[in-house]
């Protein structure tokens, strides 16, 4: 039942390919059929694509062969002290199950305004983790393609949510804005990267910007605040803790 599967979608993609690539040589084809019997991928759903005359699995690919191999899980851990949000630098760990007594084999990814496509400006962070994943996913069931994710040029578009039509840039769209770095994802990263009080830095940033929350501010304002934030904590972060500790309620003692 497998081979007669794999022959039809062998005849499949070599009857598509001809027609979306007409001038593909011989080699060519012959590679995608060699591809499609040992992973079996589709042409139609986006799993291989020919760039430049190159065969490359998609994220999608990868995911179909990992569900069909029974993959047990997929761990993704943002590694913090590569990363550089200030930059819109973000480096990704994955680390693939294959089985439940798995020891998970590993991939890194990393992603920024320099190896990503403009298209996927802003979207830094997500774009790295793909990658992480597809690298993990490569060496965990030995596909020697390269991802097309991978690729900066021809990285799909992932386009962050629209703000809302009453939404100041900040609420709305994570604090991004003409493909900047999202303001809310660098927050986060400052409070875990130098143990902070979440509580007290909202409060400490909405004092900064001059409103009653953080939610209200401007995305200038936030972004500045942000800015600050990581000066003073990479420069002096016990003088940051006392200066956050005096955003803090005191507590009124039991009589």
């Amino acid at each position: 039942m497998r081979k007669a599967t794999d022959i039809t979608l062998v005849r499949e993609n070599l009857r598509l390919v001809k027609q979306l690539y007409p001038a593909l040589a011989q080699r060519d084809l012959r590679s995608l059929r060699d591809l499609t019997r040992a992973y079996s991928l589709s042409v139609s759903q986006g799993e291989i694509l020919c760039i430049d005359g190159k065969w490359y699995v998609t994220h999608a690919g990868l995911l179909r062969i990992a569900l069909r191999a029974r993959c047990f899980g997929i761990r993704t851990a943002l590694q913090e002290r590569q990363s550089d949000p200030l930059a819109s630098r973000w480096v990704f760990r994955a680390t693939v199950f294959k089985s439940r007594c798995s020891k998970g084999f590993v991939g890194y990814g990393d992603a920024d305004p320099s190896n990503t496509s403009p298209l996927v400006r802003g979207c830094e962070m997500r774009v790295a983790e793909t990658r992480a994943v597809n690298r993990a996913l490569r060496k965990a069931y030995g596909i020697g393609l390269c991802s097309v994710e991978e690729l900066g040029s021809f990285s799909p578009p992932q386009k962050p949510p629209a703000a809302g039509p009453h939404s100041n840039g900040y609420a709305g769209t994570n604090g991004s804005s003409n493909g900047q770095p999202r303001l809310r994802d660098q927050l986060c990263l400052l409070i875990r990267q130098h143990n902070l009080d979440p509580t007290l830095v909202k409060a400490y940033a909405a004092d900064f910007c001059g409103t009653e929350t953080l939610r209200e501010a401007s995305r200038d304002l936030v972004e500045s605040f942000v800015t600050e934030l990581a000066a003073t904590a990479k420069k002096n972060r016990d003088a940051l803790v006392c200066k956050l500790n005096s955003y803090a309620h005191p507590t009124e003692a039991n009589p």
